[in-house]
C-alpha cells in the first residue's frame, strides 16, 4: 500500500457509529486514522484482521477532569513521567484522551504543569490532549478539598501564564463572582475553554459571567450554590443556559441520580458529559495519597478529606460509563456518547475525536458484555 503501513481491520465487533450500532461491521485503521468502516465479509485481503470476538466497539473515552491515576497525583508530580503514568493508569479504563487536571495551586507549580503538558504532548505521549486548570480562582464558600490559602484574582501576567498552552487544550475552571468579567473575556480570547466551578455565586453573577465567555460548568451540583424557589444559583443557571456544558460525576455519591435524570431532561442532548474527577488509586493498589500534606484515603470507594470534604473520586471512566446505563437507565449508546463524543465537542475536538468514522483519529475501547474493558486503541495502537 505504498508508503503506508498496512492497514489493521477491527472486525467481528458490534460498533457505535455516529447513526447507532451497526452489527458484523469492520473498522479499518492506517496511519493513526480510522481509514474505513466495511462489512465483515468486505475487509480488503491485505488487511490484518484483529478478531474482536463479539465485543462492543466504542469511540475512546476522553475525560477532562483527571487529578492522578496510577499512584500519581498532578499536583504534587508536575513532570512529564507523572502525566504518562495517570494517562496509562486510566488507558486501562477506556480513557483514550485525557485533561491532566491541576487543582488550586501556586503560579510556579501552575506554570511548571502546563510546560510538562506542553512536553508530554511534544513527546506524544499517548492519550494527552491538554490541561485542565481547576482554580485557584475559585471562591473560599465553595472551596471543596481545595487550599483556600492558594485562592487569588489572576493579574494579566498570570492570564497569560495560565493560557500559554500552545500544542494543546487549556479547560480553566473558576468561580465567576471572584474573577473580573474582563479578564474571563481575557482568558477566552486566548483560547482557553472557560467553565464555573467552585462557585457560591448568585444566579445573576452566574449569567454574567456566562455573557463574559464560560461556557459550562465543572462537575454539575458539587461545590456550587444550589438551585432554590427564589435563588436559582448556578445549577439553575446551568440547567437553564442550552449552549452549557455540564461535565457529571457518575459514581452514585457525588451526585444523587434522581438529579442527575433532571438535568439531562434539562439540557438539551450532547451537553451533559462524563468526568471522574479521579485522584490516584484509580489503576493503583494504594488507596490514600497527599495533598496539601494531608493524607487522604477511599474509604469504600469514597474519597474524603479529614474534614469530610469529597476529594475527588476513585472513579473510572468505564464504571462511569456502566453507572450510566446501571443508575440512570440509559442506553449504552447514550452513555457512551457523553464519555466520548459530547466531551471532544466540548474541547472543540469533534472533527477529529469521539465518533467511529472515517478520517477521526483512531482512538478506540472495546467492552465486553459485562461493559468492562477487553482493549483500547490510540491512534490506531
Amino acid at each position: 500500500m505504498n508508503a503506508m503501513r498496512t492497514a489493521t481491520a477491527l472486525c467481528n465487533a458490534r460498533v457505535l457509529t455516529p447513526d447507532g450500532f451497526v452489527e458484523d461491521l469492520a473498522v479499518l485503521m492506517q496511519d493513526g486514522r480510522i481509514a474505513d468502516l466495511v462489512a465483515d465479509d468486505a475487509i480488503p485481503s491485505e488487511a490484518v484482521r484483529h478478531d474482536l470476538h463479539g465485543a462492543t466497539l466504542l469511540p475512546g473515552f476522553i475525560d477532562a477532569q483527571v487529578n492522578g491515576g496510577g499512584g500519581a497525583l498532578f499536583n504534587n508530580d508536575t513532570s512529564v513521567e507523572a502525566i504518562r503514568t495517570i494517562v496509562q493508569a486510566h488507558r486501562r479504563f477506556g480513557s483514550t484522551g485525557v485533561l491532566p487536571t491541576l487543582i488550586s495551586d501556586d503560579a510556579e507549580v501552575m506554570a511548571r504543569a502546563i510546560a510538562a503538558t506542553r512536553e508530554a504532548i511534544a513527546q506524544g505521549v499517548p492519550g494527552v490532549l491538554g490541561i485542565h486548570l481547576e482554580g485557584p480562582y475559585i471562591a473560599p464558600a465553595r472551596k471543596g478539598t481545595h487550599d483556600a490559602a492558594k485562592f487569588r484574582v489572576p493579574g494579566a501576567d498570570e492570564v497569560a501564564m495560565a493560557t500559554s498552552l500552545d500544542n494543546g487544550v487549556t479547560l480553566l475552571t473558576l468561580a465567576p463572582e471572584q474573577v473580573p468579567a474582563d479578564t474571563i473575556r481575557a482568558m477566552v480570547a486566548r483560547g482557553a475553554i472557560v467553565f464555573a466551578g467552585h462557585t457560591a455565586g448568585t444566579y445573576e453573577q452566574i449569567r454574567a459571567g456566562i455573557e463574559a465567555g464560560v461556557s459550562g460548568f465543572t462537575h454539575l451540583y458539587n461545590a456550587m450554590s444550589p438551585l432554590q424557589g427564589r435563588e436559582p444559583g448556578a445549577v439553575g443557571a446551568a440547567l437553564e443556559e442550552d449552549g452549557c456544558w455540564c461535565g457529571v460525576i457518575v459514581d452514585g455519591v457525588h451526585v444523587h441520580p434522581a438529579s442527575l435524570r433532571v438535568a439531562l431532561s434539562a439540557k438539551p442532548r450532547g451537553k451533559v458529559f462524563l468526568v471522574t474527577d479521579a485522584m490516584p488509586m484509580v489503576g493503583a493498589d494504594d488507596p490514600s495519597f497527599d495533598l496539601y500534606g494531608e493524607t487522604i484515603t477511599a474509604v469504600d470507594g469514597v474519597v474524603r478529606n479529614a474534614a469530610g470534604a469529597l476529594a475527588g473520586s476513585a472513579l473510572d471512566m468505564a464504571s462511569a460509563v456502566r453507572n450510566c446505563v446501571r443508575l440512570l437507565d440509559l442506553p449504552l449508546e447514550e452513555a457512551a456518547r457523553m464519555a466520548s463524543t459530547y466531551p471532544a465537542d466540548l474541547l472543540g475536538l469533534g472533527t477529529t475525536h469521539g465518533r467511529i468514522a472515517p478520517g477521526y483519529q483512531a482512538d478506540l475501547v472495546a467492552l465486553d458484555d459485562d461493559l468492562q474493558v477487553v482493549g483500547t486503541w490510540i491512534g490506531g495502537a
